[in-house]
């Protein structure tokens, strides 16, 4: 078989999609809702077949996990969808300028045409039915690419979408990184990629040569900063939760932590506390997730072995064993106020490392973070809304979260994105919608108007009426 034949594949497909389009270019709301009705049987009829492949693929990966950070979100996705659907697509009126009445003006939502959406490997299903939603409730058909880095989930969910959808309407994609370049790069009418941001950057250049507007999800390093006062205890709780979910595998989860200076130990032995409460057996406990494949393991070893070489102590939060190498399970493990140089303070860590940084002022930790690259999260836990406000006008950030992490991310009346390097773009709920929809600004003149009048040839009564217009 030439292995070019595959790459062919998908530019047919998009051929496909996009005459079925021009076809049907403004599908009415009885087509949208029956295309997300078919979603939505697909997610509920098959949740146990997803929630095995994805614990096949992770090697280990909760039940409850899938079902908490992907089927629900997902479900609820395609529910508010349709629930606001035939709202969002109305016609939005708009305001016509007093010079210019009675003419009427007012925005039209209308399909894009086909867009393409790149999924990650972390929350395979929740990364592809998010955007997937917006896409079909704007009333455009889809290609996605999945990661080959969960191939019985990629598989699994290909042959459902194939029993659920024409190939017109929904496809899914699977194969290795060339497959996804070669995807990136066809001319989609509008592109979602979820990743990293060193591939995000590729993305963004293979679409810019057909000039394909994109959403961009990255990620980086999201902050946590405990303000003076707060409850260690309070925050340890909601912090480790954030960041062993899925082992820390998430695009949002906490990056490290600033805490007061007198409270660095404390902080840290509530953490340990935490832990040990969430996962009472340790690297052996059902609950915990496991590192997805060998290859992000030995990245997280080597970001470990890089600390101790770097002369920091890793604090471990489980009893017992801290790795089992073979199952590509790794316990979490705290970096006590580790210098900058490490390679852990300048990735994005993806896993359940966390390093614990001390400050002195509120002002030093907003200024810690303003030297970053601007993350997609910040989670600050404070009593005194005022100085949390003032965090959040100080800092420049994708979202935030006051009090508690990663919740924002499952809200589907927030918009979810990221800036510059985290990001660009949002979606979730009417944003996807939005994100994915022409909004065409429509002006309908009224046959009674004075526009003849500003026609050449000019006469003085033009700069008159010029001059009044530049002063009312």
């Amino acid at each position: 078989m030439n292995p070019n034949d595959g790459l062919l594949d998908i530019a047919t497909l998009l051929q496909t999609q996009r005459e079925a389009y021009l076809q049907a270019p403004f599908p009415e709301w009885d087509v949208r809702r029956d295309r997300l009705q078919r979603l939505r049987r697909l997610l509920i009829d098959n949740e146990t077949a997803i929630e095995d492949a994805i614990d096949a693929d992770f090697g280990g990966r909760p039940r409850i996990e899938t079902q908490i950070a992907e089927v629900y979100p997902s479900i609820a996705e395609v529910r508010a969808a349709l629930h606001g659907g035939r709202r969002w697509m109305k016609p939005r009126g708009a305001w016509v300028s007093k010079w210019f009445m009675p003419a009427r003006a007012w925005i039209m939502p209308r399909p894009v045409g086909v867009v393409g959406i790149i999924v990650p490997w972390n929350y395979p299903l929740n990364l592809a039915v998010v955007p997937l939603v917006g896409a079909l409730a704007a009333g455009n058909r889809a290609m996605i690419k999945l990661s080959e880095y969960t191939p019985r989930f990629s598989a699994l969910f290909q042959c459902l979408v194939a029993e659920h959808f024409r190939a017109d309407e929904v496809v899914v994609v699977t194969g290795d990184a060339g497959v996804a370049a070669a995807f990136s790069a066809l001319p989609f009418d509008h592109l979602v990629f979820t990743g990293s941001t060193d591939v995000g950057r590729k993305v963004m250049t293979a679409a810019g040569a057909n000039l394909t507007p994109v959403t961009l999800e990255l990620g980086g390093k999201s902050p946590v900063v405990v303000a003076p006062g707060y409850s260690l205890e309070r925050a340890a709780t909601r912090i480790m939760m954030g960041k062993l979910v899925n082992a820390g595998q998430t695009c949002i989860a906490p990056d490290y932590v600033l805490v007061p200076r007198a409270g660095l130990d404390a902080f840290v032995a509530q953490a340990r506390r935490r832990a040990r409460a969430m996962y009472p057996a340790g690297l052996a406990d059902r609950d915990y997730c496991s590192i997805v494949d060998a290859r992000q393991y030995q990245r997280l070893v080597g970001y470990l072995d890089d600390a101790v070489a770097g002369g920091v102590r890793p604090v471990e939060l489980f009893d017992g064993p801290a790795r089992d190498d073979a199952a590509h399970r790794l316990g979490p493990v705290i970096l006590v106020d580790p210098p900058h140089s490490l390679v852990a303070m300048r990735r994005e860590i993806f896993g359940p490392i966390l390093p614990v940084l001390p400050y002195d002022r509120p002002e030093d930790a907003v200024s810690f973070i303003n030297a970053m690259a601007h993350p997609l999260a910040l989670y600050w836990f404070d009593d005194d809304r005022t100085r949390a406000e003032w965090a959040l006008k100080q800092t420049h950030v994708g979202g935030a979260c006051i009090n508690e992490t990663m919740v924002h991310g499952m809200q589907e009346g927030l918009p979810f994105g990221g800036v510059g390097p985290s990001g660009m773009g949002h979606y979730h709920g009417k944003w996807g919608f939005d994100a994915m929809s022409k909004l065409t600004p429509v002006f309908r003149q009224s046959r009674l108007n004075g526009m003849g009048l500003f026609m050449p040839p000019y006469r003085p009564l033009v700069h008159r009426l010029l001059g009044l217009m530049k002063r009312l």
